[in-house]
């Protein structure tokens, strides 16, 4: 876990770890609404608050660099060659958000037990519950709140439970002093349980199949949108800070992607840390804890629910404190790179041809001996994860165009046309319409999973994620496409039928736009997360022998005089370029050669980007900014037959 860490000594008082609770529900690490004592005495928080201090102080200088690195990766794509096609559809100006679900849940485990709070889902991934419908209508303070980022959803009890115990195995069927009320013991018809490797659980009941099903695909969505926000984001802090946390975690001696990245970057630093310090709360806490079976494992989980709170608390504070810096470093680094991109940009091919020549021995012997065997099959799952999703996508766009050409012809009523153009407008923010889509992306989860594996690569959720997440803006780009071009063709001088015929011409242009952006989208998508499979798997296996290269390059680098470059950064990219070649290959063999551009660049490619959905940080939450505005679907404008321009707009 690196020089400066110490093993966190929270074994004492751990007696007493299970706290009462009053009226609240289950705990989450947030607003509680009066959380009456901590599993933590003053000693263990002064610890943990070292214990952040310890990784600021490591991870800052990563971060700075990476910071450089961004905005010189930002402006070479600026000035350099464009892809030959890029995007065809337009860009759509609804971002994607989380949409707000409430209604009133049961309370499974808790004092009272059996309780029913109002539950709110807020716009920015946020759960609420309140006591009563008026305290939340009357804009009173929830007694609870959590965010869903890294939250796994249950809907069986029956897979909760074998959760719940593999927590405390070593107790395993012991539940002799459990009380049955507050352990689930008694069957659960319609079971919503949020589960999370760092937090206390949350564990709740719908009245009805719909409404579980409901309360389902709305958490699904608010955990994923939640999760992927800096995944999400073009700006190049966000890139940045990506970056830093696996260079920081590879410093560490991790290698290997996974979901620790998921979140905002306060919520990501304190996945970090708790991944570190787990082993060791693990032995000092568990044999401590007070109860046996299923209560111990609450216990415990209590207990993780106060670290990850301290932990929390205390990244926030951090990345608060270095906004300001961080805001001048952006503004400084603009200024200096961009005038001297040309001279950094060869100083750089210099240098990267010398440690090219001097690594490629090592280098392709990993690639021949450890990807090549591999390769194939992880690109073609990877296609087929891809793929399917899209297509899924293609199929719900086709429909929702016929039915409004339908309406267009079938209807004389302005306002049934209205209607079916607003439903049009909203499908890509529609949970239940895009599940299909979603869906699909999980299909290849497991085998994916197991050819990932032997890679260190464990971010399968991410990688699902990430799918769904390009399903739905190219869902958004394409009605957004198709609603403008729409409301451009058709005039009031038209009747139904000829305003029909030109929504068949639209409808033709904007399939054969979104086919040409999905292709585009697939290879982006292999690339990206074939880097993230492969490329830490190999800068591990290359670590003993080709590090140590590295020092001889140091002179030249410092002389360059610009912190956007460093030896160990060129490295990363000669490997990175020498992968994507082999990535490029296999995509030119599955795909077809005319399918694929060549012209990438890249030691400067990243894996997939989406436009418009900028780094949330924990300065800018702290000021009360929300993440952007939920997509709302087309606005619907007044409207009397033959349809008038306006009434596709979006």
């Amino acid at each position: 876990t690196g020089p400066d860490r110490k093993e966190v000594p929270l074994n004492r008082g751990t007696q007493a770890v299970v706290v009462g609770r009053g009226r609240e529900a289950p705990g989450d690490g947030s607003s509680m609404g009066g959380r009456p004592s901590s599993p933590l005495d003053k000693q263990q928080q002064q610890h943990l608050r070292g214990q952040v201090d310890i990784l600021m102080r490591n991870f800052l200088p990563c971060y700075r660099g990476q910071l450089a690195a961004s905005i010189l990766r930002q402006i070479s794509r600026e000035l350099g060659p464009q892809e030959p096609a890029g995007s065809q559809l337009l860009r759509s100006k609804k971002l994607p958000r989380v949409r707000e679900h409430r209604g009133p849940l049961t309370q499974l485990r808790g004092h009272p037990p059996r309780w029913q709070p109002i539950c709110v889902l807020r716009g920015d991934g946020r759960l609420e519950w309140f006591s009563h419908k008026e305290e939340y209508e009357n804009g009173g303070h929830p007694l609870g709140s959590t965010a869903l980022t890294g939250y796994t959803l249950l809907t069986s009890q029956r897979e909760y439970l074998r959760l719940l115990d593999a927590l405390c195995p070593d107790s395993l069927g012991d539940h002799t002093q459990e009380e049955p009320d507050s352990l689930l013991e008694v069957p659960v018809s319609f079971p919503l349980f949020l589960q999370h490797p760092f937090r206390q659980h949350l564990c709740f009941s719908a009245a009805t199949r719909e409404a579980q099903h409901a309360w389902r695909l709305a958490l699904q969505g608010g955990i994923r949108l939640r999760g992927t926000v800096l995944q999400r984001s073009q700006a190049p802090a966000a890139r940045a800070f990506l970056d830093a946390v696996r260079l920081y975690r590879q410093h560490q001696g991790h290698f290997g992607d996974d979901d620790v990245t998921l979140g905002s970057d306060a919520e990501v630093l304190t996945a970090v840390l708790m991944r570190e310090q787990l082993p060791a709360l693990r032995a000092q806490t568990l044999p401590g804890l007070r109860g046996s079976g299923r209560a111990r494992a609450w216990a415990w989980t209590e207990l993780l629910d106060a670290v990850h709170a301290a932990v929390l608390a205390g990244a926030s504070a951090g990345l608060r404190a270095f906004q300001p810096e961080k805001d001048e470093l952006l503004a400084s680094l603009e200024k200096t790179i961009r005038p001297d991109v040309d001279h950094l940009l060869r100083q750089r091919a210099r240098v990267a041809g010398r440690l090219r020549t001097d690594i490629r021995g090592p280098l392709e012997s990993c690639l021949r001996r450890e990807v090549d065997p591999q390769l194939p099959r992880v690109v073609q799952t990877l296609l087929r994860t891809v793929e399917a999703s899209l297509q899924a996508v293609r199929t719900l766009l086709a429909q929702g165009m016929d039915r409004l050409s339908r309406r267009l012809r079938q209807s004389p009523s302005g306002t049934r046309l209205r209607r079916e153009v607003y439903s049009f407008g909203e499908m890509p923010w529609d949970l239940a319409l895009m599940q299909t889509c979603y869906r699909e992306a999980e299909w290849s989860h497991g085998r994916l999973g197991q050819l990932a594996a032997p890679f260190g690569f464990l971010g399968m959720q991410s990688l699902v994620f990430g799918a769904q997440d390009l399903a739905q803006q190219l869902i958004a780009d394409a009605v957004a496409t198709f609603l403008q071009l729409a409301d451009q063709c058709l005039t009031m001088a038209l009747n139904c039928d000829q305003a029909a015929q030109r929504l068949e011409r639209v409808r033709g242009r904007v399939l054969k736009k979104f086919e040409s952006d999905s292709r585009l989208a697939q290879r982006r998508f292999i690339r990206g997360w074939g880097l993230c499979i492969f490329l830490p798997f190999v800068l591990s296996q290359l670590e003993p022998s080709c590090k140590k290269e590295l020092p001889e390059f140091e002179g030249d680098v410092l002389a360059m005089g610009s912190q956007a470059l460093t030896t160990e950064g060129i490295y990363e990219d000669v490997i990175r370029g020498c992968l994507l070649q082999r990535i490029d290959r296999e995509l030119k063999k599955t795909l077809g050669a005319n399918d694929v551009s060549c012209t990438l660049d890249g030691c400067l490619e990243v894996p997939w980007e989406q436009e418009g959905a900028d780094e949330e940080t924990e300065a800018e939450r702290e000021e009360g900014t929300c993440p952007r505005q939920p997509g709302s679907g087309a606005q619907i404008q007044p409207l009397c037959p033959p349809p008038s321009q306006g009434t596709f707009q979006s």
